[in-house]
């Protein structure tokens, strides 16, 4: 399971017009799922975003998590994080996980998400072409692989 995490001041995403979903003050997070991933990716990935001291405190320092800055989160799903562009110049997506099995993964992600951060989480439609709009607050953006605990 891969993440890529962006501190934002707002973040919103539009499907066919229409906005689905819309943040202020927390992260965005787009989520690309592989067929090696389980609940324990989810279990692992989702406490590590809800405790990564990204925001700052009264200092300027970045010193706090979301669920200390009692932030909010949107999760969008995203298979290109899986792109492998080792060979050629076309990516091969062969690695992210097909929908019958990236589909409860998501659901799953997004429940153990709100369950860790104690709230409602904003989220897009698996597989539709969405428009996601955003005002990064930094820039701070962290990419986090399950499979690669660094």
């Amino acid at each position: 399971m891969r993440a890529t995490i962006q501190r934002v001041t707002t973040a919103s995403v539009t499907v066919e017009g229409k906005e689905i979903s819309k943040i202020s003050n927390g992260l965005l997070i787009f989520l690309g799922i592989e067929d090696a991933d389980t609940i324990e990716d989810i279990k692992w990935l989702s406490n590590k975003i809800v405790n990564l001291r990204i925001f700052n405190d009264s200092k300027g320092v970045m010193n706090l998590s979301l669920h200390q800055k009692e932030g909010e989160a949107l999760v969008i799903s995203q298979f290109t994080l899986h792109a492998s562009t080792k060979k050629g110049n076309r990516p091969s997506y062969i690695k992210a996980a097909k929908p019958e099995r990236a589909i409860p993964l998501y659901e799953s992600f997004v429940a153990q998400l709100e369950k860790d951060l104690g709230k409602k989480v904003g989220t897009g439609i698996f597989g539709a072409d969405m428009k996601v709009a955003l005002l990064n607050d930094g820039p701070v953006t962290i990419q986090i692989d399950t499979k690669n605990r660094e």
